[in-house]
């Protein structure tokens, strides 16, 4: 007999959820599980500790070479996959209901935003969850302050520059800025 799909596996997919939905109060419940993990996260020093708690919450190890500077916080954790060699510094907020994929060697600087995440901008729909996936590639480096929107894909080797929002894909080796962010210059 085949099971329907939970409500995180139809928001991983894309599919929109109404906040009635009979499934939505699992998302809160999930949430706060996390959100106990992110408060041992925030306050360790050690970064064994860091990376130990973090794969706790993603659900697959940390590769030894990734750095994460808390505090950080994330409100689900299942959806997102870290490459090795990741940088993420002070700050950074992931929502990843949508889903989160950093390839190795991504540089994000302090205060970067990673939205998987949104609502309809019609007042009548806004009680709506929508999804993206946000897909990093390799080598890529979000400046601070910078926020990815769902369903963007940055390029691999391109540079976001510090307070963009980045609402469409950043293709490889480009730098982009503004908001919303446009094309500043290839590399």
């Amino acid at each position: 007999m085949e099971t329907s799909p939970t409500i995180f596996q139809r928001l991983l997919n894309g599919e929109s959820v109404l906040f009635s939905d009979p499934e939505y109060s699992n998302i809160p419940q999930a949430c706060y599980q996390t959100r106990q993990l992110l408060v041992q996260l925030n306050v360790a020093a050690a970064e064994s500790e860091i990376r130990r708690v973090l794969s706790q919450i993603i659900g697959a190890d940390i590769d030894p070479s990734t750095m994460v500077f808390p505090p950080f916080q994330i409100n689900y954790g299942k959806n997102t996959s870290i490459g090795k060699g990741v940088f993420i510094n002070f700050d950074c907020t992931f929502l990843d209901l949508g889903g989160i994929t950093i390839e190795d060697y991504v540089m994000l600087a302090p205060k970067v935003s990673l939205l998987s995440e949104g609502h309809p901008v019609a007042a009548e729909d806004r009680q709506t969850l929508t999804t993206g996936r946000i897909h990093i590639k390799r080598n890529a480096w979000i400046g601070a302050h910078a926020t990815i929107l769902q369903g963007v894909t940055i390029g691999e080797n391109a540079v976001v520059a510090a307070g963009a929002v980045v609402s469409k894909d950043v293709p490889d080796n480009t730098v982009v800025g503004g908001i919303p962010a446009k094309h500043i210059k290839n590399l």
